[in-house]
């Protein structure tokens, strides 16, 4: 293949294909609005699991790099009462396929594996246009322009270059989380720590959850989750972080104090991240010259599977364009016909249901899936 590719967006996804590229000698340019890497936090936890991430990391040759970023023990699971009762308690035993990094550290690795220069950080690209005969121009916001014979939009959630190949627009899924932080927790929130255990732990009713996870150098990492309309939402000001806190902890009344500590004692500012979908099974007629992956493709209400899902695509693209090296369209025509059956599946399985649950139903329903295995 002689054409470079142009991808936008330097998230796992993004790079996950420029480094599959490379494995095969093939060059691509990466184009990221974040001026550096270390421009803002990455986010929490990611469990990485054998049937997709992890086969994205063996296309791209990174297994070894990967095992060294996991950190024991955090496989383990914990569910809560409101009380604080434990009703189901899983110790990591080291056996499981879905083992923990930090988001950040993976990227950090992605990052690492690619040629200087690959990624062009500060170009955020504002706007899209079809040139004809499957080129496309891409206008950044310092007014610069760049043009490709293959285009690939790994831009997230609002990709700008999802129009290029179809009409359809996130829509707010009816729930909200508020992201907290404890640091050094076990010596300054003890009773917190113990809670929340040795990974990850989750105290669910019907519209109010909240899940939190025991991060690298003993950070917990909550996320409170309601389900509310925008409107609810946009009437706290989370500018001001006493009145916002108190009033998420107001909607929790009543829980135990080691489990509303996880908001009234955040450690930093207290973050709202709506939540955002689009149409389950969105896909679109093939476009010469471009495509799309991971959330800029198929965003949904989080699973457990969309970072996952991100580099998946991005690792089969990469080895379909090294396997159809004179014919881009095949490749893209088989990239995305696999991505739209494997995004739908995985927005359509029947999982546990963590929205809807009373913490004895989820308690219930991880037992059942554990004495399955």
């Amino acid at each position: 293949m002689t054409t470079d590719v142009m991808i936008i967006g330097a998230g796992l996804g993004g790079l996950t294909l420029a480094r599959v590229l490379h494995v095969h000698g093939i060059p691509a340019t990466v184009y990221e609005a974040e001026p550096s890497p270390a421009a803002r936090s990455q986010g929490g936890m990611l469990d990485i699991h054998d049937y997709n991430g992890q086969l994205a990391l063996e296309a791209a040759d990174l297994m070894d790099q990967f095992r060294c970023l996991i950190l024991a023990g955090r496989q383990a699971m914990r569910v809560l009462d409101p009380d604080g009762t434990v009703l189901f308690d899983k110790a990591d035993d080291g056996t499981g396929g879905r083992p923990e990094v930090q988001r950040g550290e993976l990227r950090q690795t992605l990052l690492d594996s690619l040629p200087t220069g690959t990624v062009r950080w500060g170009r955020k690209a504002s706007s899209t246009r079809a040139l004809g005969e499957g080129r496309h121009e891409v206008t950044f916001s310092d007014g610069t322009t760049v043009a490709t014979s293959l285009l690939v939009g790994a831009d997230g959630a609002w990709s700008r270059v999802r129009p290029l190949l179809s009409t359809a627009t996130p829509e707010y899924i009816g729930k909200s989380v508020v992201e907290t932080y404890l640091f050094d927790a076990d010596t300054r929130h003890p009773a917190i720590a113990k809670a929340v255990g040795g990974g990850s732990m989750i105290a669910p009713t019907p519209g109010r959850e909240i899940f939190a996870h025991r991060e690298r150098g003993d950070t917990l990492h909550a996320y409170v989750g309601l389900s509310e309309p925008w409107d609810w939402f946009d009437a706290i000001d989370f500018t001001d972080a006493a009145a916002a806190t108190a009033r998420i902890a107001a909607e929790f009344d009543g829980w135990a104090p080691e489990l509303t500590a996880l908001i009234t004692d955040s450690d930093a500012t207290p973050v709202l991240r709506p939540l955002y979908a689009l149409p389950t099974g969105h896909r679109w007629d093939r476009v010469p010259g471009v495509t799309l992956l991971g959330d800029a493709a198929h965003l949904a209400a989080p699973n457990g599977e969309g970072a996952n899902l991100a580099m998946l695509d991005g690792a089969e693209l990469g080895k379909a364009l090294a396997a159809h090296p004179d014919d881009i369209e095949a490749a893209l025509t088989e990239h995305e016909q696999a991505m739209f059956r494997r995004s739908t599946e995985a927005a359509e399985a029947h999982g546990i249901d963590f929205d809807n649950n009373t913490a004895q139903g989820l308690a219930t329903a991880f037992t059942r899936h554990a004495q399955a295995q």
